[in-house]
């Protein structure tokens, strides 16, 4: 019968080389929550470039009867342990790899390992940042070399260089407390330390770090710009153009650094898309600009309605009939086949094409006016087509007076607008050679005479006045220069647009440009003819036509140190007389209001849109997540600030006696 083999164990504090697969995780282990996958494999990686660094603390495992099994338990060192496991899986050491360990049999395992992590304190952040820009200037070290050194991503240690390159004495304030984490990846967005430092400097109470980051790229351009995404971030990069990039924080695409050579792009393909625009319509001009130019000063022709050929004609009614037959059959699916819906939208395309055939600019409009190309506030090219320049009018008018008789009859006056306009010239013959006669003094006290009389009379003929103060506003609205008006009532026209940017780009500011269209093709061309239009409009057309001169010269905008408290309020009133709903014309967007206001406006627009429970669970996010997230929050609630709501009476609405003031967004929120 053999003898028992007994383990010889050595002493206490002794260091040994113990093979992997002798070794097991410790029952005492203090830490019961087990180690990451992110952290082993940062071991490993540690392990696999520079070896153990710290010994692992051990105990012999005894059996029952107390005598040692050959096993060791790790009391110090389970995560070496593990990576070392990893490293064996992945075929990179042997299962018997020696390990290097300290034999612990005098202190109580338990105490040992709570002692190990309890005790210990890790390296501050700074520390590690600077240590590893260290690495990449000292040795030559790039990130992903790094990152394989210390089993983490090159992104993390791209991050952790950045924040390595911060100015020291932002570190500095760091490390003693004076900036957080949050503030010092701000500032590490920019290289430039002098820059940092200054911003640095300009902070007030405000720390937040959003206003860290809007002050150091204050000079830069975001990639979401309409510039950046006009010209493309490739060919701006391509001619040479930088790109400042935030590592901390989901950037868009950076932020340009370069603004002059953008613009100089940017205008360089506006004037090509100018030129070829000329050179496929004929206008006698076209001119770029980043913006439109509200102040230029030009009459502006509109196209009219024409009759298709009899070829495009034909061609567009079989393209619909085949639209019409997809339709029917496709009606009932769910979801399209890809060829079918291609085909839909190619025969959308043609269709449209046709339509636009419909309306064409007169030709001598063309050879002697112009177009605007435009950047769109979504970085789209806008063409504003039919601007005539005074000086074209005035060339246009010395050429003869045929053609303006000849535009007249094409606007629907025809004969008997013609003999209208003889009959007035010859009175106004008349009455030129009478005055002629007379002295200017009594003409002027005649004709005040015949203005009390137009007074009285009009005064008592409610729709003669609508009809002349439907003409004034319309031929000062409609007809630059033309001084044609009788009423003294003067339209105040505000360009919206110098007050709120891309306005015009908006959906409701594309409806109010084709209502607009649509009466300037209407009315005549010449002024003299505007007075009859009016006069014979039916009651309804002509009250449309009041309705839009007079909402044109409307001015709700508020303006800083604004001195018209009443009028204000009157614009208040008139939201509820017209039952405005501004729900269907604005939407809470990061762009539109989100990304305009503090953290705490946009917590408030959620728990009054959402809930108080919605605003709490977005409450610990970064400010540009946090808009982002509360613009999905509020999309379905039709909420509105509180300057774009509408409250009206019951008596204004119709609503039973004893109704509250209305608001449309309580409603929404119900």
């Amino acid at each position: 019968m053999s003898a028992k083999s007994v383990e010889i164990v050595p002493a206490s504090g002794t260091e040994v080389l113990i093979p992997l697969n002798k070794l097991k995780k410790s029952p005492n282990n203090a830490r019961k929550t087990p180690h990451s996958e992110a952290a082993i494999e940062a071991c490993a990686a540690s392990i696999a470039t520079k070896g153990i660094l710290q010994n692992l603390v051990v105990q012999p495992e005894l059996d029952g009867e107390g005598t040692a099994t050959g096993f060791y338990l790790v009391t110090v060192g389970e995560g070496r342990r593990l990576a070392q496991l990893l490293r064996v899986k992945r075929k990179e050491i042997r299962k018997t790899e020696p390990i290097r360990c300290v034999i612990d049999t005098a202190n109580d395992p338990h105490e040992i390992s709570l002692d190990e992590n309890v005790t210990r304190e890790n390296m501050h952040p700074a520390d590690q940042f600077e240590a590893f820009r260290k690495l990449a200037d000292e040795r030559g070290f790039g990130a992903e070399e790094i990152a394989a050194r210390f089993g983490v991503t090159p992104h993390v240690v791209r991050q952790r260089l950045r924040l390595g390159a911060v100015s020291p004495k932002l570190i500095q304030l760091y490390r003693e407390g004076d900036l957080t984490l949050e503030q010092l990846m701000a500032f590490a967005i920019t290289d430039d330390q002098a820059r940092q430092e200054g911003v640095y400097e300009r902070l007030s109470y405000d720390r937040d770090a959003s206003t860290i980051r809007r002050l150091l790229t204050e000079t830069h351009v975001a990639a979401t710009d309409r510039r950046a995404r006009f010209v493309g971030l490739e060919a701006y990069i391509e001619a040479g153009g930088t790109v400042l990039r935030d590592l901390f924080t989901e950037d868009r695409g950076g932020y340009l650094e370069d603004v002059a050579l953008l613009d100089l792009l940017v205008t360089a393909r506006l004037g090509r898309e100018a030129d070829g625009l000329r050179a496929a319509e004929g206008w006698k001009w076209t001119e770029p600009h980043l913006d439109f130019p509200h102040a230029h000063g030009m009459r502006r022709a509109y196209p009219h309605p024409v009759e298709l050929s009899a070829e495009d004609q034909t061609a567009l009614q079989a393209v619909q009939t085949e639209f019409d037959e997809l339709t029917e059959q496709h009606q009932t699916a769910e979801e399209l086949p890809d060829e079918v819906d291609a085909r839909f939208g190619e025969l959308e395309t043609q269709i449209e094409q046709f339509e636009a055939k419909r309306l064409a600019y007169d030709p001598g409009d063309v050879v002697r006016g112009g177009a605007f190309v435009i950047l769109n506030h979504d970085g789209t090219v806008r063409i504003e087509r039919g601007f005539i320049r005074p000086e074209d009018e005035k060339s246009h008018a010395e050429a003869g007076q045929e053609g303006d008789g000849q535009a007249s009859d094409e606007e629907g006056g025809g004969d008997d607008q013609a003999t209208r306009d003889g009959e007035a010239e010859e009175e106004e013959n008349e009455e030129e050679e009478e005055e002629q006669r007379l002295s200017d003094t009594l003409i002027r006290d005649l004709t005040a005479h015949r203005t009390l009389g137009l007074r009285l009379n009009l005064s008592e003929q409610p729709d003669v006045a609508i009809v002349a103060a439907t003409h004034a506003l319309a031929a000062q609205i409609f007809y630059i220069g033309a001084n044609a008006h009788v009423a003294g009532i003067q339209p105040v026209k505000m360009d919206l647009a110098t007050h709120a940017p891309g306005i015009e780009d908006t959906p409701a500011g594309k409806e109010w440009s084709d209502r607009h269209a649509n009466w300037v093709r209407q009315i005549p061309r010449d002024v003299a003819g505007l007075w009859e239009f009016v006069a014979e409009l039916d009651h309804d057309s002509r009250m449309a036509l009041f309705a839009h001169c007079t909402a044109l010269t409307v001015n709700a905008v508020k303006l800083p140190f604004d001195l018209r408290p009443r009028a204000l309020a009157a614009a208040s009133r008139l939201a509820g007389a017209v039952a405005l709903d501004m729900t269907g014309y604005w939407r809470p967007t990061v762009q539109s209001y989100l990304g305009r206001v503090t953290k705490a406006g946009i917590l408030e627009a959620v728990r009054e849109g959402v809930s108080a429970e919605a605003a709490e669970r977005i409450s610990g996010m970064k400010k540009a997540e946090m808009a982002a997230a509360a613009e999905q929050l509020l999309a379905p609630t039709g909420w509105l600030p509180s300057l774009l709501r509408t409250a009206w009476t019951a008596a204004q609405v119709g609503a039973p006696d004893g109704a509250q003031g209305y608001d449309f967004c309580s409603q929404a929120a119900e």
